[in-house]
Formats: C-alpha cells, sequence, structure tokens
C-alpha cells in the first residue's frame, strides 16, 4: 500500500445532532466528580469537628492519632467511592463505559490502599504513644481488645491480596479468571473493614448524625452491588433464556458464536458493547468471559468474536448447540450513544474489529460518512461481511495488511519518512470532523491515541476499547 502524504487538519464542526447523549453523560460526570468532592469535604468536616484541627497543636501522640484519623476517613470514603465505580450502575456505566471506569477505580483503588496503611501506621504509632519499640505490642492490643478491629485485620488483609493482584507485574502471571474471581475479595474486604470505624471512630461515637449517615452511605452502595452484580445478571439470564446456536470460525485461532434467546432486544444492548459470558457445561463455566458483540443485535440474535488465545477463549471451540449462557451486561461506552460528528472513522486491528464490525452495521450514516482503517497481519477478518456492507450502504473499508513498522507505532511498513500522525491524517484528512472509534491491543490503541492527539483530535471525540487486561 502506497503511503499517502498528510493533509492539513480542518477545523472541526460540532453537529448537535449526534450530540445529545453524549451532553448528558457529560453532565452526569460532573455531578458524580461533585459528589466525590462533597464526600472528601463531609467526612474531613467530621474529622475538624472532632477536634482534628486542634489536636494537630498538641503532643506527638495527639498529632498521630489525629492525622490517622483523618487518613483513615478519607481512605475509606474513597474505598466507598470505588464500590460505587464497579457495581455496574447504569447510570455510571453510560456516562464513563467500562475501560474508563476501570483506569478510575485503578487509581481511586490505590490512593484509597495508600490512605488506609498511613491510618493504620499512624493510628497504631500513636497508641503506642510515638515509641517504636511498643508497635507491636500494640498491634496485638488492638486487634485482640478493640471492638471490631479483628474483622478490620481480616478485612485490611484481603485488601492488600486484591491490591497485589491488581499490580501490572502481578497481573500479567494471572489467567483473566483467576484475577476476577480474587478480585472480588475486595467486596468482603471492604465490609470487613467498616464496622470498627463506626464502633470506635472518634468523629462517630458522639455524632449520631453522621453514624447513621455513614451507615445509610454504605448500605445504599451495598443495595446496588447486590442489584446490579447479583440480582440483574440473574434476572436477564432467566427472562432472555440465551443458547448457543452455533459456533463459526472466522480465521486462524478466530471464532463467531451465534447466540439465541427470547426478546433479547430487551438486553438494550448496543452495537460496540460487550457483555460477560458464562457458558453452562464447559470447564471452569462459573469463571465470566468479556466479549464484545460482533454484529449489530437483533430481538432472535447475538453474535460474538473470539480469539482462541486465553483458557476461557480457547474452551470455545467445545460449545455445543443448546448449551445455556448466564450473561451479565452489556458494558461499554464504544457506542453509537458516544457519538458527536456526522462522520466516523473505525480503526481496528486484529479481532479488535469484532466490536467496530458490529459498529459498521449499526451506525446511521450515509454514503462516504463511515472510514474503516482494518490493521491485520494475514487474515482480514469479517472481509466478505465488510464487503457487503460497502456495497449496500457506502461504507469505505482501507485494509492496511503486513507487520508493524515497529512496536510503538500502530501503521505497517511501508511509510517510511511519515510519522504516526502523518499517516493516519493522510487515510483520513478530515480526522477532527470525525469521530474516532478504537479498538485493539492495548499498546496498539495507545499509538493510535498518540497520533490522533498530536494531530489535534479533542477528547470528546476519541472512543477506544483496549482487549486485554
Amino acid at each position: 500500500m502506497t503511503a499517502v502524504a498528510p493533509s492539513a487538519p480542518a477545523h472541526p464542526v460540532r453537529i448537535p445532532t449526534y450530540g445529545r447523549h453524549a451532553r448528558r453523560d457529560a453532565l452526569m460526570r460532573m455531578a458524580l466528580v461533585a459528589a466525590l468532592w462533597l464526600t472528601i469535604l463531609l467526612v474531613t468536616y467530621w474529622w475538624a469537628a472532632a477536634g482534628g484541627i486542634r489536636d494537630l497543636g498538641g503532643s506527638l501522640t495527639d498529632v498521630l492519632m489525629s492525622t490517622g484519623r483523618l487518613s483513615g476517613l478519607l481512605g475509606s470514603a474513597l474505598l466507598l467511592v470505588q464500590v460505587l465505580l464497579m457495581a455496574r450502575v447504569p447510570l455510571i456505566e453510560k456516562a464513563y463505559g467500562q475501560d474508563r471506569l476501570v483506569r478510575i477505580h485503578r487509581i481511586v483503588g490505590f490512593t484509597s490502599f495508600n490512605l488506609i496503611v498511613v491510618h493504620v501506621a499512624l493510628i497504631t504509632w500513636g497508641y503506642a504513644a510515638g515509641r517504636i519499640g511498643a508497635t507491636p505490642g500494640t498491634i496485638w492490643d488492638l486487634t485482640v481488645n478493640y471492638p471490631g478491629m479483628l474483622l478490620a485485620v481480616a478485612g485490611t488483609l484481603l485488601l492488600v491480596l486484591v491490591v497485589a493482584t491488581s499490580i501490572r507485574a502481578a497481573r500479567r502471571r494471572l489467567r483473566y479468571e483467576s484475577w476476577h474471581l480474587l478480585h472480588l475479595y475486595g467486596y468482603l474486604g471492604a465490609g470487613l473493614a467498616l464496622p470498627h470505624q463506626l464502633w470506635t471512630g472518634h468523629e462517630f461515637l458522639a455524632r449520631p448524625r453522621a453514624t447513621w449517615i455513614w451507615w445509610a452511605a454504605w448500605a445504599a452502595v451495598a443495595a446496588l452491588v447486590i442489584a446490579y452484580r447479583v440480582i440483574a445478571p440473574l434476572r436477564r439470564t432467566l427472562r432472555h433464556q440465551v443458547r448457543v446456536a452455533a459456533v463459526v470460525p472466522e480465521g486462524p485461532g478466530v471464532l463467531s458464536v451465534h447466540l439465541t434467546g427470547r426478546r433479547l432486544d430487551r438486553l438494550r444492548a448496543q452495537p460496540g458493547q460487550y457483555l460477560t459470558w458464562r457458558f453452562l457445561g464447559r470447564t471452569g463455566w462459573t469463571r465470566a468471559n468479556p466479549f464484545s458483540l460482533s454484529a449489530a443485535p437483533t430481538a432472535q440474535a447475538l453474535r460474538i468474536t473470539v480469539q482462541r488465545d486465553g483458557d476461557g477463549s480457547a474452551s470455545i471451540a467445545a460449545l455445543r448447540p443448546g448449551q445455556r449462557v448466564l450473561v451479565e451486561g452489556p458494558y461499554g461506552r464504544l457506542t453509537p450513544r458516544a457519538r458527536t460528528q456526522r462522520k466516523v472513522v473505525l480503526i481496528g486491528a486484529g479481532v479488535g474489529m469484532a466490536p467496530l464490525r458490529a459498529l459498521a452495521e449499526g451506525l446511521e450514516y450515509q454514503p462516504g460518512e463511515l472510514l474503516v482503517l482494518q490493521r491485520y497481519r494475514t487474515h482480514q477478518l469479517f472481509a466478505d461481511e465488510l464487503a457487503r456492507l460497502s456495497s449496500a450502504r457506502g461504507l469505505h473499508v482501507v485494509p492496511l495488511p503486513g507487520p508493524r513498522r515497529g512496536p510503538g507505532s500502530w501503521v505497517g511498513e511501508g511509510y517510511d519518512g511519515y510519522s504516526d500522525a502523518q499517516v493516519l491524517l493522510g487515510w483520513v484528512p478530515d480526522l477532527l470532523l470525525r469521530d474516532v472509534y478504537v479498538c485493539g491491543p492495548p499498546a496498539w490503541t495507545a499509538a493510535v491515541r498518540a497520533a490522533a492527539e498530536a494531530v489535534g483530535l479533542p477528547k470528546e471525540q476519541w472512543h477506544e476499547e483496549a482487549f486485554g487486561w
């Protein structure tokens, strides 16, 4: 393929028709950020009202206890936020999308954990009257003799387990299914760590109203977790009766699973979204696998496309027609909902084309308004289906075959003398007039994002989903 010389970017034109949902989601994100800061301000006020600021001017013990209480309150507030972020509440999920929520969850989680560690260290040191040598005995005394502390220790150990397995080096050594199962212990850890705060916390013992507010907040979040992580998936599974209809090879190591069910339109799944799937009757069915829809969903049928590279995906070939499926979702914001512009470009690599193939079918567009850049090494996934869409709807597909020119680039060989951003503008001269939907391996997706940012693409026009974890 001959490289195309770059063109000068045009000034983006806003198309209000496509921005309605995007504006609503932006308002929801602003409201959630405001709620976060109000929560932080509220617990800080409780600390100050209980003499926290005054104690900072006292003895070393007073300073240690005061700063320890504040770090504990802030850590607990962020722990509450962390649980809420992963409760799969539809309003939050639609506003952010799971990819973005996972990134925020990770930042909030590590910050919360660090504050809790600081809390434990400072409070213990404070009870030891600032004497390092007395700290081990103080830890034992607090654990055994103070109400709720044994539960808090157990909860903290579970949180340590979750954080340790969330570090990238550890995650690379674990199967996704195992990591996901271990991560669920975070809910138990948060629940066990809560009671000691209310039973022994200086800010709560003298303030019944604060105690009631804190219990109510945690009870509300727990109810949301149960409603959307347990009840909603079971309800959807029983209502829709999803079953495997067929397993069809799509290319080397790639399979599509066709599924049928009842009133699947009531799932309200959109092209580009993914669901988590548990195929009953196979080994390890209790472990969920996230797979994207690779065709626009209908009232009678769904389709996912899977690359056979992990334990869960490798067993897909053994599925048989009629097998029942437990479903959770749909999730993700790589959908028409995020669209802000009349024109769209879809950029995918390998099996990352699966959600983009669904978007190519499900988006509304006129001939020439939708462009697809498809990176692949040897096999062009969905080639016949994309050709039919091109003929029927005026979709323009640009195949980009061959190996990449380097690990930090998203483009293939044959573009010597051009930067990644120049290549992107060469294929999409009107990039700034388009929404950009991208799906592929994390490093490759990051390279595309860097090229788009170098061109000046506004953040609200960028929509990504990186497969992998």
